[in-house]
């Protein structure tokens, strides 16, 4: 497999991005394409013993800074993200992985790949973290404006994703909003619902962000400025719970004179807390943004993976992941016969 990774996209640029890189091509032994300034992508490699990896350096002169957007991508030409993406449009490499800024990854997409003929506007699809059971939420960014027509259509590819790579056949697709009633949610919830239900999709209703956390629905569909917002918001809170609770155990005279008071009961309780800690792991795995690696960019016509801004090597490695995981599972040509079906919107390019 020929995984392209943009070397420039992270806010720490390059070194995650080369690190994760490395570590990807070291795990799973495939072609690695680092795209970027060459002497600067070369000098951060060397960092790492890379040497028997199988790992090439593309050149692409120019870089898209995180404050830019389309009309950067329009004028750069030459960018990290503009040269990878051509490399999968012509075939050259089979996904794309950034961790750049997402409106100019996704304004590249829809330059350099374009959108699979019937799809109106993409979406981003991402595991939701706080939930028993794997739920794809859709969509997390890409379109924040969006009419019933979208969000269908964004229902339909989702559907389509977690029936081919997790398996579920006939997934439950929830409509998020602020109330189970069909009559509740503003004007783009309620009209969707009614579509909805006529789409012969395995419909579930409209689920509440709670209901979601309790994996009601296989697919929590929303517009990209709610997906995002509702994304966000739970990462930040999982990162507080972390923060509150170091803090409140640490601070003060009185926490810590209590702690060194406990360490001959936490002696005694060692052996418990070992067979824990795999419980443990799980958990902070369950919460940590970087074992998702990133985000599918459905509706574009190559595999896009969408990573965090801050994401580090960790990050970068399971973005390749998804990456893999996308090709592997022949993602896009599930997605392409999602938009020539008469319902998934056949000749609305």
């Amino acid at each position: 497999m020929r995984i392209v990774v943009d070397a420039m996209g992270s806010d720490n640029r390059p070194g995650p991005d080369v690190a994760g890189a490395v570590a990807a091509a070291r795990e799973w032994g495939d072609q690695i394409l680092l795209v970027g300034p060459e002497a600067v992508v070369r000098a951060e490699l060397a960092r790492h013993d890379a040497a028997s990896l199988p790992i090439t350096v593309v050149h692409a002169p120019e870089v898209i800074e995180m404050h830019e957007h389309s009309a950067a991508v329009k004028s750069k030409k030459e960018a990290s993200i503009r040269v990878g993406m051509r490399m999968v449009r012509d075939g050259e490499a089979d996904a794309f992985v950034s961790a750049g800024n997402t409106t100019a990854v996704l304004a590249s997409a829809i330059f350099d790949l374009g959108r699979i003929r019937g799809i109106k506007r993409p979406a981003l699809a991402t595991i939701y973290p706080v939930a028993p059971n794997p739920v794809l939420l859709v969509d997390n960014g890409a379109t924040a404006d969006c009419t019933p027509e979208y969000l269908v259509q964004f229902a339909r590819m989702g559907a389509a994703y977690v029936e081919h790579v997790w398996g579920i056949p006939n997934p439950r697709v929830g409509l998020v909003s602020n109330g189970e009633e069909a009559d509740k949610g503003n004007m783009l919830v309620r009209d969707t619902y009614s579509l909805l239900a006529a789409s012969g999709l395995n419909f579930v209703g409209n689920v509440e962000p709670k209901e979601v956390s309790r994996g009601a629905a296989d697919v929590a569909l929303v517009d990209g400025f709610t997906g995002n917002v509702m994304l966000k918001t739970t990462e930040a809170v999982a990162s507080f719970l972390f923060r509150f609770l170091r803090r409140e155990l640490t601070d003060g005279a009185l926490n810590k004179a209590g702690l060194v008071l406990m360490v001959p009961g936490l002696l005694a309780m060692l052996p418990g807390l070992v067979l824990l800690l795999p419980s443990l792991r799980r958990v902070a795995r369950r919460l940590d943004y970087a074992e998702y690696g990133g985000a599918l960019l459905m509706g574009v016509d190559g595999v896009v993976i969408v990573g965090h801004g801050r994401s580090n090597a960790k990050a970068v490695k399971n973005a390749v992941a998804r990456a893999r995981q996308a090709v592997e599972c022949k993602v896009l040509e599930a997605l392409r016969n999602v938009a020539q079906t008469p319902s998934g919107g056949q000749n609305e390019a």
